[in-house]
């Protein structure tokens, strides 16, 4: 393989977006995009500082080794291959756990050429009630942010603790971009910072409400977790950076254009300005991510590692298939001229990407936070309008028979979610499906009452989980097909 290499050409830019969550998406994403701006202006004030604000001091490290020079490889497929370098990222910072710079990058957030903020912290990080959007108030770490204001451990508490400093210093507020996979995600985001700063100081709470603006955004991108098959990969290519990523060669931002105080010409390096990315933040999380979870808890069951290896299966192809087009398309609400059959004839091509080994468990992460609404606003919708969610009640079904840790061959795999304690407990109290499935649709931290309570729904997810546990994912999928299920 030959790979079309394009450096980095642009003069040092000075900071102007502070970014939450260091982590590959932000490498292979925003600091892609802002790259290209920067190069298209020869440098400016649009530089990122970017901080990580959980456990990977590690990366840290390896970025400031690196002088923040990294790479991103785009695969189009096995043997089509783009590789950037990447200098947008000017400054990082650690301000997780024990984090030392977390003064530093509160002093960055209140400078006034810091314009905007973004965040990649995944649902989790904003500590919302996965089913109303509610701030967690009762979670520890916003209990610790609202004892603690000035050395807060949370994404909103460090934009509450950011916006005190410069409404004290009578500094013009900064743009809060939130870039996670969350339905409304700048209006989600504001809630939180807004109601965790009424803990705070109302006046505090007021000034924000009035001052900043919190626009949502659209992200579309998949970018597995590096392996050392990745790595190695790009040694071959004499490319040895342990801070490297590796993604699909397709990319798609969508943002809401409400930036007061100034922003990058983002439009000019392929994002897509827009009054309101609600139908296209629906469209991803329902289509895109609904999909991809239906692949990741019925392929783990199944003992499938990769998306790639899910997708060589025709009854895989077939659900999705079935799913996009009768039960996630009819909810959607999309501006004239968008085609979903094409969009989702796309998203079957992105994920037999075999280049790119994203793995199951790996989107299988956080499910609690996730399905509300990947898929449970989409089955209400269909259930309102007499609509099929045989799929979507089959996802659910896989879902809970993945908390319980082992697939379908008693094979151990982790539970990495913040209720995975309270999964663990209900599978060990209930071993009968009736109490089970009863006992996880009580859960209204992510199940909505009236979806709880649906007859249809609950029965659904019952047969769904009585056929899955006891002949196996192939006769589940089969059932679907099934005019007498």
């Amino acid at each position: 393989m030959t790979p079309t290499q394009i450096p980095s050409e642009h003069a040092p830019a000075t900071v102007g977006i502070v970014h939450l969550g260091l982590g590959a998406f932000h490498r292979a994403h925003q600091a892609v995009y802002l790259e290209r701006n920067l190069t298209r202006h020869g440098g400016g004030p649009w530089g990122i500082a970017s901080a990580n604000i959980r456990s990977n001091r590690h990366l840290v490290e390896l970025m400031r080794e690196r002088d923040q020079r990294y790479h991103v490889a785009e695969y189009a497929d096995s043997e089509t291959l783009t590789l950037r370098e990447i200098t947008a990222i000017r400054e990082t910072y650690y301000a997780g756990p024990g984090g030392e710079d977390l003064e530093a990058l509160l002093t960055r957030m209140s400078e006034p050429d810091v314009r905007i903020v973004t965040l990649t912290v995944t649902e989790k990080g904003y500590h919302l009630d996965p089913a109303d959007g509610r701030l967690l108030l009762d979670a520890e770490p916003i209990r610790h942010d609202i004892a603690s204001p000035t050395q807060p451990q949370t994404a909103p508490g460090m934009l509450v603790e950011a916006l005190a400093r410069r409404f004290t210093a009578d500094t013009a507020a900064f743009t809060v971009l939130c870039c996670d996979n969350m339905p409304d995600n700048g209006k989600r985001t504001r809630r939180a910072v807004i109601e965790l700063a009424g803990q705070r100081d109302p006046a505090l709470a007021a000034w924000i409400a009035d001052a900043v603006t919190f626009p949502s955004s659209m992200v579309d991108r998949i970018v597995p977790a590096m392996s050392e098959t990745d790595f190695e990969r790009l040694r071959a290519l004499d490319v040895d950076d342990p801070a490297a990523v590796t993604c699909e060669a397709f990319s798609q931002w969508v943002i809401e254009d409400d930036f007061p105080k100034g922003r990058p010409d983002w439009e000019h390096d392929g994002v897509q300005m827009v009054a309101d990315v609600a139908p296209f933040e629906s469209m991803k999380l329902r289509m895109l991510n609904g999909s991809h979870s239906l692949l990741a808890y019925l392929g783990v069951l199944a003992g499938i590692e990769t998306v790639a290896d899910a997708i060589c299966r025709a009854e895989f192809v077939g659900l999705l298939h079935r799913y996009m087009r009768d039960e996630a398309a009819p909810t959607l609400n999309m501006p004239k001229g968008t085609d979903l059959d094409a969009y989702a004839d796309s998203l079957l091509a992105r994920f037999a990407n075999d280049s790119l080994h994203h793995r199951l468990q790996q989107i299988a992460m956080d499910g609690s936070q996730k399905l509300p609404q990947r898929w449970l606003t989409g089955a209400r919708k269909q259930l309102d309008a007499g609509g099929e969610i045989g799929c979507t009640a089959l996802g659910v079904a896989a879902w809970i028979r993945y908390t319980a840790g082992r697939d379908l061959a008693d094979a151990h795999h982790p539970v990495d979610d913040p209720m995975a304690e309270t999964f663990a407990a209900l599978h060990a109290e209930h071993d009968k499906p009736e109490s089970l499935i009863a006992a996880f649709l009580s859960l209204d931290a992510i199940f909505p009452r009236a979806l709880a309570e649906d007859a249809c729904f609950r029965n659904a997810v019952l047969d769904a989980y009585h056929t899955l546990n006891g002949s196996g994912v192939t006769a589940a999928l089969a059932a679907l097909d099934d005019p007498t299920r």
